[in-house]
């Protein structure tokens, strides 16, 4: 016949429990096991710090660099004295202008094709009529077109993309603007 298998007995001595071998090795692996895990995730969040923590002071130094401040060109134009449209009486309008560019290049630029540029607005201011430019929608409408105007090729061939956005304006301003 068979004999029953052994029973573990836990043996007290004092106040302290003895663990069998048996279960002192369980609790050892899992206790390994757990140091693992802990380990794992201890690397994975230091490296997922210093990733983020890099990223920012990137971020911190792009922003300290795109923070300075450019500044503003500005091209004045001789002023501008045009008849403008009108079905009652003549009007003339009397304005200066100022070009905001955004380096010495496109002031240079602009100045050699002073004459065309000049012309352009002309025919551009003559052409509209007094009601149209008493609103500042309809000066807000002006600056626009002269943007496009100024921006237009001067040469006869068709300017590249690259070209276009050296001569794109930052802006045009109305530094005196008079109807009467």
């Amino acid at each position: 016949m068979s004999k029953p298998a052994p029973q573990l007995k836990e043996v007290t001595t004092g106040e302290a429990a003895v663990v069998p071998p048996v279960l002192r090795s369980k609790k050892k692996k899992i206790i390994i096991i757990a140091i693992i895990i802990i380990v794992i995730l201890g690397i994975a969040g230091g490296s997922a710090a210093l990733f983020l923590g890099a990223k920012d002071s990137n971020k911190k130094e792009t922003k300290k660099s795109a923070e300075k401040p450019i500044p503003a060109i500005f091209l004045p134009l001789d002023s501008f004295t045009v008849n403008l449209q009108s079905e009652n009486g003549d009007k003339y309008l009397q304005t200066s202008i100022t070009l905001q560019v955004r380096n010495e290049e496109q002031v240079s630029y602009y100045k050699a094709n002073m004459p065309q540029l000049r012309s352009r607005l002309l025919l551009l201011l003559s052409g509209k009529s007094a009601d149209e430019l008493l609103t500042n929608e309809g000066k807000l409408k002006l600056a626009d077109e002269i943007i496009k105007k100024v921006e237009l090729p001067y040469n006869n061939i068709e300017a590249t993309p690259k070209e276009m956005e050296e001569h794109r304006l930052s802006g045009v301003h109305f530094t005196s603007f008079m109807i009467q």
